[in-house]
Parts: structure tokens; sequence; C-alpha cells
């Protein structure tokens, strides 16, 4: 494919990096089993959507600017880590409901949040960020003339691929957790627990080093 170089390398690999335990899939993990099938796809859309927007940061080097400037990279970690503990205590201290009751009641109102919540968690992930600086810049020859199309190409492959195993996981998860989600008492300690998760996931990022 013109400007894009071993283009089944970088499909295998994106596939290998998207199925690795990571921060995302813990956090689709946690959405699915506390939320339910929809709430899992639309934050899964979310993350995908992340994705795009970091192939087009990347494809015009706002991404390496912020890599090379050490302060701005510190304020999207910290903000990333503040978003994530935020999220977890919401999950802690939200009243439990069963799956039914949210359905019926909060259909309207909470879906979108899904997707918000999807697309900030993976825009403020550091990891993410510095992917799409460091791996796909491998699989482009950077004398194409189709350069910023190149870079969309690989970015929207990544996307899809991640959408994909994302989905897959929601399925899985949603429907084991469904039955369990529809006590009232159940969903409560299942929120708790994804929602410590969810914490956990915000000190960790906190904490980390990506130098």
């Amino acid at each position: 494919m013109s400007g894009i170089h071993h283009l089944e390398t970088f499909l295998v690999t994106a596939i290998l990096l998207q199925i690795s335990p990571g921060n995302e899939t813990i956090f689709i993990l946690t959405r699915s089993i506390a939320f339910g099938k929809k709430a899992g796809l639309l934050s899964v859309s979310g993350i995908a959507a992340g994705y795009i927007i970091h192939t087009t940061l990347a494809a015009f080097g706002i991404i390496f600017i912020l890599q090379q400037s050490a302060s701005a990279f510190k304020i999207i970690q910290y903000t990333g880590a503040a978003y994530m503990l935020f999220l977890g205590w919401k999950m802690i201290t939200a009243p439990a409901l069963p799956a039914t009751h949210q359905t019926e009641s909060g259909k309207k109102l909470i879906n979108p949040a899904f997707f918000r919540d999807g697309l900030i968690t993976n825009l403020l992930n550091p990891p993410a960020a510095l992917l799409f600086v460091a791996f796909l810049p491998q699989f482009i020859d950077t004398q194409s003339p189709h350069l910023i199309s190149s870079v969309y190409i690989l970015g929207v492959l990544f996307a899809l691929i991640g959408f994909t195993w994302g989905s897959i996981l929601t399925l899985f998860t949603s429907f084991i957790f469904s039955r369990l989600r529809n006590n009232g008492k159940i969903a409560g300690y299942i929120n708790k627990i994804c929602g410590i998760a969810l914490m956990l996931i915000g000190i960790k990022i906190a904490l980390a080093s990506f130098e």
C-alpha cells in the first residue's frame, strides 16, 4: 500500500497490543460488568473515537509537541488520573439500582455519558498518546506524498481492531454478569468493586513514569 510499510506486521502487532490487558481493557470490563452491554459498547465506541482523534493529532504533529514538553504531558497525565478517580468515586457512591431499573429510568440520560467517558478516558491516557508517536511512524514512509492519509489509514485500522476486541469483551462480560446486575444488592457490590478498580487505575496513571 502506497505510503505504508509491512501492513501485515502492523495488523498483527495492533491485535496483540489491543488484547493485552491494560487500563482501557479494565475500563471496558468495569463498565460492562456494572452497567451492561449497551453501556460497554458505548464506552468502546468512545475509546475508538479517541483513537481517531489521536490519529488526527499525530498526523499534524501535535502529539509529538506534547511528547517534547514534559509539563504539558504531565498535565494530561494528572488530568487523566483525576478523571479516573472521579469516575471510580461516582460508581462507589452511586445508589444501588438493578439493571432493569437503570434501563427503564435512566436510558436517555445515562447513555451519552458512557460514550463521553470512554472518549475522555482514551484522550487522557498517556500510553495511548505515546502509542501514536512511537508505533505508527514505524510503518509509514515519511517521504511518501500520501503521508497524512497513511497515518489515517493505520489509525482507523487500529481503532477498528480496538472496537472489535472491546465489543467482544463487552458482549461476553455483560452476558456473564447480566443476572447478577438484576439483583439490587449484588449490583451495589459490583458497582463498588468496579469503582475501586477505576480508582486504582487512576492512582497507577498518576504514579506512572512514561519517560
